[in-house]
């Protein structure tokens, strides 16, 4: 089984606009929506190419149970550990001529509570994975070495390391694949 971790889980909103222009009111063509966040993403193209994949992270509140819900209408099984803040959304805009623009959310912040209670389903997660792939930004709340320690935690499991800046040359030191 291959287990992606996706800390920062998105609900990703397309909104479709003829064009996008500044301090002007928008009639939206289409809205599409869908769970998102890096290793959601990768689960994405994982399942398709029918590989064994779960899908852990953590996700809270409405938003989160709508991420939970699109992944079980895709067929992919999730262990998103619950969190009490709601979790984010990407707001993609693209317009006619293939025009997209893109606003994230940071993210709720996580308690040392539920990162505790988050560590300790990844370790029994990861001891069943051949693979762990780690993806994208790290809430607010999160220690900035905590990929760092997943890939640490990971139980004999090929590891990737997927996201950029702090949060990349911290998680070096947990030596991922």
């Amino acid at each position: 089984m291959i287990l992606t971790v996706t800390l920062n889980a998105a609900l990703d909103v397309t909104y479709e606009v003829s064009r996008l222009e500044p301090n002007a009111t928008h009639r939206v063509r289409a809205v599409h929506r869908r769970a998102g966040g890096k290793g959601v993403n990768v689960a994405r193209v994982l399942r398709a190419l029918a590989h064994d994949v779960l899908v852990t992270g953590l996700a809270g509140g409405p938003t989160g149970a709508g991420i939970r819900a699109d992944l079980a209408e895709s067929g992919i099984p999730d262990a998103f550990v619950p969190i009490a803040g709601d979790a984010r959304r990407t707001v993609t805009v693209t317009t006619g001529d293939g025009g997209a623009t893109v606003f994230t959310e940071p993210g709720p912040p996580v308690a040392a509570a539920e990162w505790a209670q988050f560590l300790d389903a990844y370790r029994d997660l990861a001891r069943r994975a051949a693979v762990v792939v780690l993806s994208g930004s790290l809430p607010a709340g999160l220690p900035g070495d905590a990929y760092a320690r997943l890939l640490r935690d990971a139980a004999g499991a090929v590891t990737i390391l997927d996201t950029s800046g702090d949060p990349l040359r911290a998680g070096l030191a947990g030596r991922p694949h």
